[in-house]
């Protein structure tokens, strides 16, 4: 069921349908949506993209991917606070509820991919400029998107599908980016690979393989002491995306773990959104 807050978004903010019909491959979970006591999601039945508009629109979206290791989606303790806090400054948020692998999806740990691939189309069918903005697994998700625009993971659906689903900037915070070892003690490794695990799968679902000069304009945010997400990641995207001559921007926290999503005031973690704020100016 859901609770009052959730209710309430739903009631002020426009929900937005990723298919026209059946996801790619079908299948899929039944019943309600679940929503933990946190405003954590699960049991997607229907993808979506909810949208989060600004009393004064700059022109510019950024679609949220929030995380959960693709076990469930933290709504409330990141995506839902973002987009309010974007909507301050101007920007219309996107909000992905994406489907997650193991939910009896058929298309497995494609499901989610498709979904941001789609959810990018529908964003920038209707915005200017589109900046993806992804929390842990939702930064390994929108890290894989902008990584790789014109691999084809489903059959076009209609004419949106013939639009390359690019994004002008992409932002990862306390991501997980590679999959490989010995960084495989994850949730999001263990729901996009598994423990048997083929040859290649490890490396096939790790972003750092993907950069190229193409890839966006990169603000990245990690505590170091984030014992989910080793902060390795960032540093290696980081490296990666020097590298590749794309332009990357990488905030160190000394303190806050994993999960902190905007940051509790007075922490150390609380000082990523700012910069990115700037960073966010600079490059619309």
């Amino acid at each position: 069921m859901l609770s009052m807050t959730t209710g309430k978004l739903f009631a002020r903010n426009n929900i937005i349908p990723l298919w026209p019909d059946d996801p790619p491959g079908g299948g899929g979970p039944s019943g309600p949506l679940h929503v933990s006591a946190n405003g954590s999601w699960s049991n997607i039945v229907s993808p979506t993209i909810q949208r989060f508009q600004p009393e004064n629109p700059n022109g510019e979206a950024v679609l949220i991917a929030a995380g959960g290791g693709y076990r469930w989606i933290g709504m409330g303790g990141e995506a839902w606070p973002v987009a309010h806090w974007l909507n301050a400054r101007g920007y219309t948020a996107y909000v992905l509820s994406y489907r997650l692998p193991h939910e009896k999806w058929r298309a497995g740990n494609m499901a989610p991919l498709q979904d941001a691939q789609r959810a990018i189309r529908l964003v920038r069918s209707m915005e200017r400029r589109v900046h993806a903005l992804g929390f842990s697994a939702g930064g390994h998700l929108l890290g894989m998107a902008a990584a790789r625009p014109d691999f084809v993971t489903y059959a076009p659906q209609d004419d949106l599908d013939m639009v390359v689903p690019r994004v002008d900037t992409v932002g990862l915070i306390y991501p997980v980016i590679t999959l490989e070892p010995p960084y495989t003690h994850t949730n999001t490794h263990l729901m996009m690979v598994g423990r048997d695990i083929a040859p290649g799968e490890e490396a096939k679902w790790s972003v750092q393989n993907y950069v190229t000069k193409q890839f966006p304009p990169t603000f990245l945010a990690q505590a170091e002491d984030d014992h989910t997400s080793n902060p390795y990641n960032t540093l290696l995207m980081r490296d990666t995306c020097r590298r590749a001559g794309v332009p990357v921007e990488l905030v160190q926290i000394s303190r806050g773990g994993h999960g902190f999503g905007l940051g509790r005031a007075g922490t150390p973690a609380a000082i990523w959104d700012e910069v990115y704020a700037s960073w966010l100016s600079a490059h619309g």
